[in-house]
């Protein structure tokens, strides 16, 4: 292949990368994935994951395209299925569609798929180009992957805090340190995460709905996760209250919840769903197990709002794929709330190290995206 085909190919499955985006948040346990029908250098056909994990990408093209995609070649983010589930494989639907070519940008690791999508098409025929635009479809999906192999979903950590890193006053006052944009902007990663998660305290002190609140995109909103601690929040708190509208879990360990049988009964009367968990040898937060029956209930993509407690047993057990920090030009001092509790740390080697991968002005605010050092 040359450069310039390389770079060809590479326009396309960009294109295709863009739609896939569009599931991220509402495809789950499914992966986003995007799909272009090229004819004659022309696009004939699009397609991503609907809500749900279906329609899957290529069956949306494909229906697009109708007749075109005869002699076609469909650009796809991942390795098409090629199982049967609710619907026939993808790699069936290509092959009866008459494309001629298929370029795929990274391989599906399902042990349902892992290969076999691929080889259905080289058997009937269909050339196969793999690899193209591979790295960015692997991040696209990167909660899809740690699902499959390491039993839990992707962890994005949000924080909101003033300059020196405090999240509230030491009354708890924390509306608002960071300015509009800088809220609008932290919907948006709600709208495309499946689920956001904050510790019992949080759900407390704050009384937080946790919904998509940006104008149309209400039914974006994530399932919401509560840790639950000894204190339990009310049964008139909002998201007890919504809790026919949008989803909300409860993650209890055992004792509290033979501690408080008549509560659950009426959390689960409102509509919320219980999870009883247990905690690690340390005494902190189980949250491997926490991720792993989250990974097990569908979700790929977490994020975390919240309260120290929580961010703090995440970091502490390298758990934290991104952290999202929204800053502030405020200055609240040293007997502010901090966005992160005590590590327990001697010495600077012992350290949580992040890389940063992004960083912008919001308004009047600054917001870094970072990644966990590898």
């Amino acid at each position: 292949m040359t450069p310039i085909e390389e770079e060809n190919h590479a326009r396309f499955m960009r294109i295709a990368l863009n739609l896939a985006k569009r599931g991220l948040g509402i495809v789950a346990p499914n992966p986003a994935v995007g799909c272009v029908i090229v004819k004659n250098e022309q696009i004939v056909g699009r397609g991503w994951t609907q809500r749900g994990g279906r329609p899957h990408a290529e069956t949306e093209a494909l229906a697009r395209a109708g007749e075109a995609a005869k002699g076609s070649t469909a650009y796809v983010t991942l390795e098409p299925c090629a199982h049967q589930g609710v619907t026939p494989p993808c790699a069936s639907a290509l092959i009866e569609s008459g494309v001629e070519r298929v370029v795929v940008a990274v391989a599906d690791p399902d042990p349902r798929v892992n290969g076999g999508g691929v080889k259905m098409l080289k058997e009937a025929g269909i050339r196969v180009i793999s690899g193209i635009c591979g790295d960015e479809a692997s991040r696209l999906n990167r909660g899809f992957f740690l699902a499959l192999k390491n039993r839990r979903p992707l962890v994005t950590v949000k924080i909101a805090s003033s300059l020196d890193g405090f999240v509230s006053t030491k009354n708890g006052e924390s509306k608002w340190i960071t300015g509009e944009q800088s809220r609008d902007r932290g919907q948006l990663y709600r709208a495309n995460h499946d689920a956001i998660l904050v510790g019992g305290g949080t759900a407390i002190l704050d009384d937080p709905a946790l919904t998509c609140r940006l104008p149309g995109m209400e039914d974006r909103s994530p399932i919401r996760v509560v840790v639950v601690g000894e204190r339990m929040p009310s049964l008139d708190s909002r998201l007890v209250k919504t809790a026919q509208d949008f989803p909300v879990w409860f993650l209890i360990t055992s004792n509290i919840k033979e501690k408080n049988e008549e509560y659950c009964t009426k959390l689960v009367e409102s509509g919320v769903r219980i999870f009883t968990l247990g905690f690690n040898h340390s005494g902190r937060m189980d949250m491997e197990g926490i991720l792993e029956k989250l990974a097990e209930a569908g979700i790929t993509r977490l994020l975390v709002e919240g309260g120290p407690s929580v961010i703090t047993s995440l970091i502490s057990a390298d758990l934290v794929d991104q952290l999202v920090w929204f800053r502030a030009p405020v200055i609240i001092g040293g007997d502010g709330r901090s966005a992160i509790s005590d590590l327990g740390l001697e010495n600077l080697d012992q350290a949580k190290r992040f890389k940063r991968s992004s960083f912008r002005q919001m308004g009047n605010d600054v917001i870094e995206c970072l990644e966990r050092w590898s």
